[in-house]
């Protein structure tokens, strides 16, 4: 007599991001949005992540296409004192191709032609945990063209989760874009450095950090910050940060 074998039901997983159109609908500043990513990133069991535009072929440092990330600092100085932008496998796949993909380090360490500097580099993603960089390439109605970039372990992510990912970032993206439109002020005129400056304060990085990140002396950012905080009429680079974000200096 053969037995009837019953297949339990199959609870379908929630999506990871949560109802990610609704809740990035909601973002309103900068802060928000690095909250959101940072949830995001963890539900997906990363450990960093950069939205950043698709840096020019001419661009020679990456922290001055920074939009948002929570990388650490040491990563993006590290990665812009030895000019790995030039020979970046990740850049120039994004400049070809608008489909999702995936890098790991080890394929980056087969790659002929690899300047040797580059090898401390990937020491330092190690170090960080970092094996694999996760590509989910973007673009606003201007047909700007930026990435988000989700790093961490190594891991083949399933369809549903690269399929999630993808409309998390276009998503993410666009709002940063909105945040930026809907508040923009062209009564005051920030230089490039301090725009750069404003946005390493917001994701929390010192003046020390951000000398780092921007290839510059601690009193030369503070003097960015200084000067910023007076144009916006900011008591303190917090609020500066705040008034910029409204304005649409930084998104």
């Amino acid at each position: 007599m053969r037995d009837n074998v019953m297949a339990e039901p199959v609870e379908k997983e929630p999506p990871r991001g949560g109802d990610f159109a609704s809740e990035i609908a909601a973002l309103e500043t900068q802060f928000d949005a690095i909250r959101y990513m940072k949830r995001t990133t963890q539900a997906f069991g990363f450990k960093t992540f950069l939205v950043c535009m698709v840096p020019s072929f001419d661009a020679e440092k990456l922290a001055s296409a920074s939009i948002l990330s929570n990388m650490p600092a040491d990563l993006m100085s590290k990665y812009d004192s030895i000019s790995v932008l030039k020979h970046s496998t990740g850049i120039r796949r994004l400049r070809e191709t608008t489909t999702p993909f995936q890098l790991t380090v080890e394929d980056w360490e087969k790659e002929s032609g690899r300047p040797a500097q580059t090898n401390e580099y990937i020491a330092m993603l190690r170090e960080h945990g970092i094996f694999q960089a996760n590509y989910f390439p973007v673009h606003d109605a201007d047909g700007s063209r930026a990435t988000v970039i989700w790093m961490g372990k190594r891991v083949d992510l399933p369809m549903t989760a690269m399929m999630e990912l993808q409309m998390i970032a276009i998503h993410v993206y666009n709002r940063l874009t909105e945040i930026g439109s809907f508040w923009k002020d062209p009564s005051v005129a920030l230089s490039e450095r301090e725009i750069q400056c404003l946005n390493w304060t917001a994701a929390g990085k010192t003046s020390s950090e951000i000398a780092g990140i921007l290839g510059l002396s601690e009193h030369t950012v503070n003097h960015y910050l200084n000067h910023v905080s007076k144009k916006l009429d900011a008591v303190n680079r917090t609020q500066a940060v705040v008034k910029a974000m409204k304005k649409g200096y930084i998104s």
